[in-house]
């Protein structure tokens, strides 16, 4: 998958906040990845757990998640202090063309690191205040506002809420919704 998309080692482990190293390793058949790390990288290429457990043949078109069953990664791996954390709401939809997760923005002095990637991204606040930088611009958003830009853009997300924040965050796969 990650030649396919013509990304490098350093690009990936950018992506999944892992060592080339590592990935080098498990693309090697040298170690064994452990589930979340194996989510970190499914995510990186729109893809559920199940696209490296099952046949093509077999793969769902339809998923539903319950809440019970999403799991709560920091914006970056083994950040002891992130400025949010988010889960997956359709990982176990396979090959799809956009991301969907749940964010919670978590403290209002944090900013988080700035990032970018391809395609498009939409955000809806749910509760709060949130803060998005995207390239130069700076766009601070209430409670049931939302913004839509082009992810390939540097941007960035703070909590500007007393109280934590929350979002609804998706992102297109390769640019465009089909």
């Amino acid at each position: 998958m990650r030649l396919k998309k013509k990304m490098g080692l350093v690009e990936l482990g950018q992506h999944t906040g892992l060592s080339p190293a590592l990935l080098s390793k498990i693309e090697r058949g040298r170690l064994v990845p452990t589930l979340p790390t194996l989510l970190r990288i499914a995510l990186v290429f729109s893809v559920g757990l199940e696209h490296f457990f099952t046949e093509p043949s077999r793969r769902p078109t339809l998923a539903v998640v319950r809440r019970s069953e999403r799991k709560r990664f920091p914006e970056r791996l083994g950040d002891a202090d992130p400025a949010y954390y988010f889960e997956s709401l359709d990982f176990p939809a396979l090959e799809r063309v956009m991301n969907a997760y749940y964010v919670e923005f978590e403290d209002r002095q944090r900013r988080s690191r700035p990032h970018q990637h391809a395609g498009e991204e939409f955000i809806y606040v749910i509760e709060g205040k949130v803060t998005v930088g995207v390239g130069e611009d700076t766009h601070t958003l209430d409670t049931g506002d939302a913004i839509y830009f082009e992810s390939t853009v540097p941007h960035w997300y703070q909590c500007d809420s007393r109280k934590n924040a929350c979002a609804v965050v998706v992102t297109s796969t390769d640019g465009r919704l089909r």
